[in-house]
């Protein structure tokens, strides 16, 4: 496989990001209306759903205040204003999570997509943290879904998207820390499908991903491999984030499943 994990970009818009924090912040939003705060979080068990909510709406206002003054270093999250509200009342919550929401989509459009600023990846401007953000938020609405038991899906473009991110992460992990578990994803050459059946043939919803001795590298196309993962788009992206058993229909494996828990136990973020 020749394919440099360093070189694909988003086919998505930047425009399209800041549209999409809003849309999925809104979406959450509607998650935890009436919904008790004090319940634990399956995926994030040790988070309450009121800290779900809390931990993204302080990194929407993180990635703003990163982006709003063009820092060339981290900001400590802790020397933020507009703290989340003390009350229980979800709803007030909720207004709070939609504030922040909006303000970072309106700087993010205002500094379009290639003013620099800090990040802490591969990419040091505006582009990045819209992008970031979109998926931190897609990804902790499953989470809010989940803890609330409502319904959860996600545009395939942008399941898709999320997915492309996540291999780019954890490239990118194993490129500069010697210490993380995902130095053992470079395993040989093994190889892994991803398979979404939901789609439109144009979508390019596959990828195969090889475990390279430099670093995982992927294409978007279909091809045999040790493992497959094969499912509906939504199905596949929560399964790949670990948000979804593997084991509980919504998806199917095929071949080596070991291979798919190996990576799954390894390619982590934070």
């Amino acid at each position: 496989m020749t394919t440099s994990a360093r070189t694909p970009q988003s086919q998505l818009s930047h425009d399209r990001f800041c549209t999409e924090i809003v849309a999925q912040a809104d979406l959450l939003r509607a998650h935890i209306d009436g919904a008790d705060l004090s319940v634990t979080v399956p995926t994030c068990p040790d988070w309450t759903l009121r800290q779900l909510v809390e931990h993204v709406g302080r990194a929407h206002r993180w990635a703003e205040a990163m982006v709003r003054t063009r820092a060339s270093e981290q900001l400590d999250e802790n020397d933020l204003p507009d703290s989340a509200p003390a009350d229980d009342d979800p709803a007030t919550l909720a207004t709070w999570f939609g504030d922040g929401a909006r303000r970072l989509a309106d700087t993010l459009r205002a500094a379009g997509p290639d003013t620099a600023c800090w990040s802490w990846a591969w990419q040091q401007d505006s582009g990045f943290w819209a992008r970031r953000m979109t998926h931190e938020t897609v990804i902790h609405r499953a989470d809010a879904a989940l803890a609330a038991k409502a319904e959860y899906d996600v545009a395939p473009e942008i399941a898709a998207d999320a997915i492309d991110e996540w291999l780019r992460i954890v490239r990118y992990v194993q490129d500069v820390d010697a210490r993380d578990g995902a130095q053992e994803l470079k395993a040989g050459g093994r190889t892994l499908h991803l398979h979404a059946t939901d789609t439109a043939p144009e979508s390019a919803a596959e990828w195969l991903i090889e475990l390279g001795d430099e670093g995982i590298v992927w294409r978007r196309e279909h091809g045999k491999a040790d493992v497959a993962l094969r499912g509906p788009m939504t199905d596949l992206l929560l399964a790949f984030y670990r948000r979804r058993s593997l084991d509980d229909g919504g998806v199917e494996v095929l071949g080596d499943r070991a291979l798919l828990d190996f990576w799954l136990e390894r390619a982590t973020f934070g």
